[in-house]
């Protein structure tokens, strides 16, 4: 088991990576940019060390840097969380050539799941169901309104390099092609440096399911399991659940199968996501595979007991998967908000601000996976996405009273969240049937239902927050004082750690 491994990522998912290394008894290294200083994934990692970019971003995007860190802390590994370099085939072959372990797949099994086209190729190739459409990337607008055309209207358009809803266009008309097209190619080339587009047929309101799997480096793979992801406002996730209310046993396992054959098609190693569209006749066909660990995890670790974080660790260890197929049961019901600092009021523009007052939501059945606490400052960066509150029942119909409750009890103040979006949400008919598919927040979901807060009672709820924050900080200056000669904190012996290596 490693000693020691850095974390290549920040906030939230920062601090659950460093969470489960410390309950394997694996010290952690924090990377950060300036404007991370004070967050609280540095301070609860065990060091910590700055990066320097003129943008933020680029700091964490910055390989030779992230790697010389690892060198110069004494890092046995490298996990990279998602976004940033999660899913960059240079990245891991960088861990590879610097003698640093990658926590994830190998660079040929990012390099094949990252074209689009390439997958689709590889995928058909293995037997796994795909969604009709182009096998190599276009750039030239009349080849792909003629492909358009064969294939028949309405199609999809979508980044060949890229994902999260970025170049991706719906195109219903011939005589609107050329203009969706180009502003999918124009904003493919801004997001992934590749302006070239792939086409597939549109399916109308599919589900999004998805299926988790594992597969060490002894050729041994599981499934875990589905999730559903159908809940998206353009184009992104914002609830997600497991299991899905549309498959039974049956279909789960044979769905687990195929993800398993797609794993094996690109020598998979460590955890990842098969996603598929799922139509009204039960058919599903493949979309893409996240070769990273998925936002959405923990609602999966709630229904089958499986730490997924810890287990990563321990396949990039040299270890054997610690389960099999037979030892996964699936119990209860599991659901994933996400709280994006954003204003549900204003077209869920990102707001940016400091905490000035945080209460998270406790109990039975509730887990939140933060990056932030009081006086956190969110800024314009980054995603806005400041944590993730899951929640756990026996059944479908408690997780979503045991959501509900921990939302309305989750108190923010200082930045806008999509707190009340996410109550709606969970209220409505469709939702609590388990009927939506992915259009439903674009073609059911009446926005007009949200309950906008009274702007004077926020402010004074703002304004007491503020003051009790600042008295707590006080009391706390005066305690530290005190204490000061009798016993150092933990963060000051952190803080020694950061400088040994600094």
């Amino acid at each position: 088991m490693f000693k020691r491994i850095l974390i290549a990522n920040r906030g939230e998912i920062a601090c659950r990576i460093i969470r489960a290394a410390h309950e394997l008894g694996i010290e952690t290294v924090a990377i950060y940019h300036k404007v991370d200083r004070e967050s609280l994934y540095v301070r609860m990692s065990d060091y910590a060390f700055e990066i320097f970019a003129d943008q933020p971003k680029s700091a964490y995007l910055d390989i030779q840097q992230i790697i010389d860190v690892a060198k110069r802390s004494g890092a046995q590994a490298i996990h990279p969380g998602y976004g940033f370099l999660s899913e960059r085939a240079p990245f891991s072959q960088a861990c590879l050539d610097a003698g640093v372990k990658f926590i994830g797949p190998k660079p040929y099994s990012i390099d094949a799941m990252g074209s689009k086209t390439r997958a689709r190729e590889l995928m058909e190739r293995a037997g796994v169901p795909i969604v009709p459409g182009t096998k190599s990337p276009i750039t030239d607008v009349d080849e792909g309104l003629a492909t358009a055309e064969r294939i028949g209207f309405p199609v999809l358009l979508k980044a060949s390099a890229g994902g999260g809803g970025k170049g991706m266009r719906k195109v219903f008309r011939a005589d609107e092609f050329k203009d969706s097209f180009e502003s999918a190619q124009r904003e493919a080339l801004k997001s992934f440096g590749d302006g070239s587009i792939y086409i597939e047929k549109f399916l109308e309101n599919p589900k999004h399911i998805e299926i988790q799997i594992i597969g060490d480096e002894f050729g041994n793979y599981v499934h875990l399991g589905e999730r559903d992801c159908s809940i998206q406002r353009r184009h992104q996730k914002v609830i997600e659940e497991a299991p899905s209310t549309v498959l039974d046993d049956e279909l789960r396992h044979k769905m687990g199968s195929v993800a398993i054959e797609a794993a094996r098609a690109v020598e998979y190693v460590n955890a990842g996501t098969i996603e598929f569209l799922f139509d009204k006749n039960r058919n599903f066909y493949f979309l893409e595979m996240n070769t990273r660990l998925q936002v959405e995890h923990p609602v999966t670790e709630f229904v089958t007991g499986i730490d997924i974080v810890k287990e990563q660790i321990r396949i990039a260890s040299g270890y054997p998967l610690s389960f099999k197929q037979e030892d996964i049961k699936w119990r209860g019901h599991s659901i994933e908000c996400r709280i994006n600092a954003e204003d549900p009021f204003n077209n869920f523009m990102p707001d940016t601000g400091r905490i000035r007052y945080l209460r998270e939501p406790g109990g039975k059945g509730v887990r939140l996976d933060s990056g932030v606490e009081t006086g956190s400052e969110i800024t314009i960066h980054f995603d806005p996405l400041i944590a993730k509150l899951i929640s756990y029942g026996k059944d479908r119909t408690e997780a979503i009273a045991v959501m509900l409750r921990a939302l309305r009890d989750f108190k923010i103040f200082g930045v806008k969240t999509g707190i009340p979006f996410l109550i709606q949400v969970l209220q409505e008919p469709k939702f609590i049937e388990g009927s939506y598919d992915t259009g439903f927040l674009e073609n059911e979901f009446d926005f007009s239902k949200l309950e906008r807060r009274d702007e004077e009672v926020y402010k004074t709820i703002s304004a007491i927050a503020l003051h009790l924050f600042k008295t707590k900080e006080k009391k706390a200056e005066i305690s530290f004082a005190k204490n000061h000669e009798k016993h150092k904190s933990r963060w000051k012996l952190r803080l020694q750690s950061y400088r040994k290596w600094h």
